[in-house]
């Protein structure tokens, strides 16, 4: 699945999402992010995957809406009520990102700021290159933020460093992005997508049950209390134990080999 805005491809069990406006630093418009939003559709409903990576062409990862291009672009014009429902269908690719069963990872290759950053922070992981700047700028552009950067943010850094950067609105280089734990490693811009790729077949390579059960454990710990995350931890991780992955994870153990898991 490409388009000239997107590009989707699968290898294995890892699908790669490379956005491709490279001479716009990725600035998400209307057709983009409709492409994008057909991407990740098509990969949480793909069996076959497991991991999907999303990324960048050329400089940048993504630096949010096209300014150039006038928010009525990606809003559509008034009345307010159609605008917010636009953009609120278009805000499911951070929902996607989030809250679909496979795993996701942000490879940023260079400028990552607005939407962008809400983008990366909706995925599992992130990795940067050594040369990528981020920024909140949603105040810069007199706008108060979209596409769930609010509500993942805080998640990751904290609620008190969260308000900070979106309140200062101030550019921050890859070394602090690492320092305050919105990426979990920095590497030479060469060698960034190898490493998230490799990161990407190491996941893909765990048994597919137990590997979405941990992302749902994972994501319904944000919002239910601790005997009600317990219920659900013991009837998934009962679910697994009964699995032919299980079985065979136990075997290869025993046999010293590589496990190899088929889904069921």
């Amino acid at each position: 699945m490409t388009s000239d805005l997107v590009q989707y491809q699968r290898d294995g069990a890892v699908a790669t999402l490379t956005l491709n406006r490279a001479g716009r630093l990725n600035a998400m418009t209307a057709d983009m992010l409709e492409a994008v939003l057909s991407a990740l559709e098509a990969a949480a409903a793909d069996d076959a995957v497991r991991v999907v990576i999303v990324t960048g062409a050329g400089r940048a990862f993504c630096v949010g809406g096209d300014l150039a291009e006038g928010l009525e672009g990606i809003n559509g014009p008034p009345p307010l009520t159609s605008q917010a429902g636009r953009l609120r269908r278009f805000m499911r690719t951070s929902e996607l990102l989030h809250g679909m069963s496979k795993i996701t990872i942000a490879g940023i290759n260079g400028a990552c700021a607005g939407a962008g950053l809400a983008w990366a922070c909706a995925c599992d992981l992130r990795y940067a290159a050594a040369n990528a700047v981020f920024s909140t700028a949603f105040l810069g552009a007199a706008v108060s933020g979209d596409f769930g950067g609010t509500w993942t943010l805080p998640r990751i850094i904290g609620a008190a460093k969260a308000r900070e950067l979106y309140l200062l609105s101030e550019r921050f280089d890859a070394a602090e992005a690492l320092r305050i734990g919105l990426v979990s490693g920095v590497l030479p811009a060469a060698e960034l997508l190898p490493h998230v790729s490799k990161v990407g077949d190491r996941i893909a390579g765990f048994a597919p049950l137990a590997l979405q059960r941990v992302k749902a454990n994972l994501n319904d710990a944000e919002r239910l209390s601790f005997p009600e995350q317990l219920d659900i931890e013991a009837e998934r991780h009962a679910y697994c134990c009964a699995t032919s992955d299980a079985a065979e994870a136990a075997e290869a153990f025993v046999q010293k080999r590589a496990a190899v898991f088929r889904g069921h």
